[in-house]
C-alpha cells in the first residue's frame, strides 16, 4: 500500500513535469493581463466645453480634461469618458492610471488639417521618419512613458479621416511622415479593446518600445486601397496579446516591427514574446500576418493560432534585406484558414528600402526556426515563394499538415533555404523535403528552441516510463 502511494506520488509529480514541460507560455502573461480596472474618478468630456458636432474643435477640450485627470494619478486614477456625438479633435496625449472610455455611439474623429498634428522627432531605432527623412507627425493619441493605459468603449470609433492624408501621399506632397492613429512608446500595462478604429492615415496601432500590452476586441476599417493602413504593429515590444480582433484594411492585417538597418540594429531593442490569436483578416495589399521587413532589433517567440485570411495578397509573409541584420526566429503559427488568396505563404529577402546609404550591406539577416501547421486554403494562387539571401540561407523553414487548393501549376519557388516539410499539399518544394534518415529541427512553440524530434523522443520516452510506473503500480 504504501507502495503505491509512493509511485501515485512519482507519478503525480513526473505528469505535472511532463504538462509544465509542454504547455505554451503565450498563454502565461497573456492571463495575467487584466481589460479592465476600476476608476474611482471620472470625468465627461463635456465638462470641459467639448461639442459632438463634428465641426467644432476640440484639441483642448480633450488636453485640459487629460490634464485636470493627471491629479488623480496617485489617488487611483481616473476616467475620461466620451459620450455619444462627433468629437472633431487634433491630436492629444494620455496621462498614466488613465481609461479613456467611449460610449458605444462616440466618435473621435481626427481634424483634416494637418496642422493640428503636431511634428515630433522620429523613432530612434528608425533614424529618420518612415517615409521621408526627417521628423514625423504624431499620432492623433499619443502617449509617452505611461504605465497602466486602457483605451476602451462599447464599441465606440476613432476615425482618423485618413483620405486627405492619402491623396496627399500619392500627389507626393507630404512634407513629413504620415501620423498612426495609435502610437504608445515607452509604455507598459497597455489596453486597447472593444472600439472600432477607422481611414488611419498611416498605421493603426502601434505599440512601440512597450511591455505588457493587450488589445482585445478590436475592429480596424479602411478602403482595401488605402496606402500603408497596416492594422495592429507591436515594434520593439515584449509581451504583446492580440485576440478576437477583425482587420480589413489596405496594408498587412498584423505585422510585428523591431526597428530599420543600423539605427535598430543600434537600439537593439527585440519584439518578443508575442501571442496572436482568432483574428479575421482581409487586405488587398499586404498580408494576414508580416514579420518586418524593418526587424533589426531582432523578433522572436511569436506564437499565432487561430487565423482565417480571405480575399487577400499574402497570408503568411517574412520580409527583410541585407543590411537589415537582426533575426526572426522562434515563430509557431497554426490554424489557419485562407480563401481567395493570391500567395499563402511568401518569405522574401530581398524586400524593401533603407533609411540612408550609411547601412552596412554586410548585415545578414538571420531567419530561422520558423515552423507553420494546419493549415487549409481554398482559391489559393500559388501555395509560396520562399527566397533566401546569396550566403544567408534561411533554415530550419517547418511546414507540417498543409493542404491548399492551388491554381498555379508551379504552385512553389523556393532557393536558398532549408527546412523540413510534412503531409504538404501540393508537395513542397523540395529544399523543404526530409532526405531518408533525416531528423527534422522544428520549432514547437514552447519556450525555448524545442525541436520536432526531440518532443517526439522525450513523449515517447514519457509515455514509455508513463506505462512502466502504472504497471509498477498494479502489483
Amino acid at each position: 500500500m504504501m507502495r503505491s502511494a509512493s509511485l501515485f506520488q512519482v507519478l503525480l509529480v513526473f505528469t505535472t513535469m511532463v504538462e509544465t514541460q509542454w504547455s505554451s507560455v503565450s498563454g502565461t502573461y497573456c492571463k495575467d493581463m487584466a481589460s479592465s480596472i476600476y476608476r474611482p474618478h471620472s470625468v465627461t468630456i463635456t465638462e470641459f466645453g467639448a461639442v459632438g458636432d463634428g465641426v467644432t474643435l476640440n484639441t483642448k477640450a480633450f488636453q485640459n480634461a487629460i490634464f485636470y485627470l493627471n491629479s488623480f494619478a496617485d489617488k487611483g486614477g481616473a476616467q475620461l469618458f466620451v459620450p455619444a456625438g462627433r468629437w472633431l479633435t487634433g491630436t492629444f496625449s494620455l496621462i498614466s492610471h488613465l481609461t479613456l472610455s467611449l460610449d458605444k455611439d462616440a466618435e473621435i474623429i481626427g481634424s483634416p488639417d494637418s496642422s493640428n498634428w503636431p511634428v515630433i522627432d522620429p523613432l530612434p531605432s528608425y533614424g529618420r521618419g518612415r517615409e521621408l527623412p526627417g521628423k514625423r507627425h504624431q499620432s492623433l493619441i499619443f502617449g509617452s512613458n505611461l504605465t497602466d493605459v486602457i483605451i476602451t468603449g462599447a464599441n465606440g470609433t476613432i476615425d482618423g479621416q485618413g483620405a486627405i492624408w492619402w491623396d496627399w501621399f500619392h500627389n507626393c506632397t507630404l512634407n513629413y511622415t504620415r501620423p498612426h492613429l495609435v502610437e504608445l512608446m515607452y509604455s507598459t500595462n497597455v489596453v486597447i479593446s472593444n472600439l472600432t478604429f477607422m481611414n488611419s492615415p498611416f498605421w493603426n496601432i502601434h505599440p512601440v518600445y512597450c511591455s505588457q500590452v493587450l488589445v482585445q476586441h478590436v475592429t480596424i476599417l479602411a478602403p482595401l486601397n488605402s496606402p500603408n493602413t497596416d492594422g495592429i504593429v507591436p515594434d520593439s515590444s515584449t509581451s504583446v496579446c492580440i485576440d478576437h480582433c477583425y482587420v480589413r484594411n489596405g496594408d498587412d492585417v498584423i505585422v510585428i516591427k523591431s526597428g530599420w538597418d543600423e539605427y535598430g540594429i543600434s537600439f537593439a531593442r527585440p519584439s518578443t514574446n508575442i501571442s496572436i490569436s482568432n483574428i479575421t483578416g482581409e487586405t488587398r495589399g499586404g498580408a494576414g500576418i508580416a514579420f518586418g521587413s524593418e526587424m533589426s532589433g531582432g523578433i522572436s517567440e511569436i506564437r499565432a493560432e487561430g487565423l482565417r485570411i480571405v480575399n487577400s495578397m499574402h497570408g503568411v509573409r517574412i520580409k527583410t534585406a541585407p543590411g537589415r541584420g537582426g533575426y526572426v526566429k522562434n515563430v509557431y503559427l497554426a490554424d489557419v484558414s485562407l480563401d481567395n488568396v493570391s500567395m499563402a505563404i511568401r518569405i522574401t529577402g530581398n524586400f524593401g528600402k533603407h533609411p540612408d546609404d550609411k547601412y552596412d550591406r554586410n548585415a545578414l539577416p538571420m531567419i530561422s526556426n520558423i515552423t507553420i501547421e494546419n493549415v487549409v486554403g481554398v482559391n489559393v494562387g500559388v501555395a509560396g515563394i520562399l527566397e533566401g539571401i546569396e550566403g544567408d540561407n534561411f533554415s530550419s523553414i517547418c511546414l507540417s499538415n498543409v493542404s491548399l487548393s492551388v491554381q498555379s501549376m508551379h504552385p512553389w519557388n523556393c532557393s536558398l533555404i532549408q527546412g523540413y516539410s510534412n503531409s504538404v499539399i501540393p508537395e513542397s518544394c523540395e529544399q523543404l523535403r526530409p532526405d531518408c534518415g533525416q531528423t527534422p529541427v522544428c520549432y514547437d512553440g514552447g519556450s525555448s528552441s524545442a525541436i520536432h524530434a526531440q518532443a517526439s523522443t522525450y513523449r515517447s520516452s514519457a509515455s514509455r516510463l508513463l506505462s512502466h510506473l502504472l504497471e509498477l503500480a498494479t502489483l
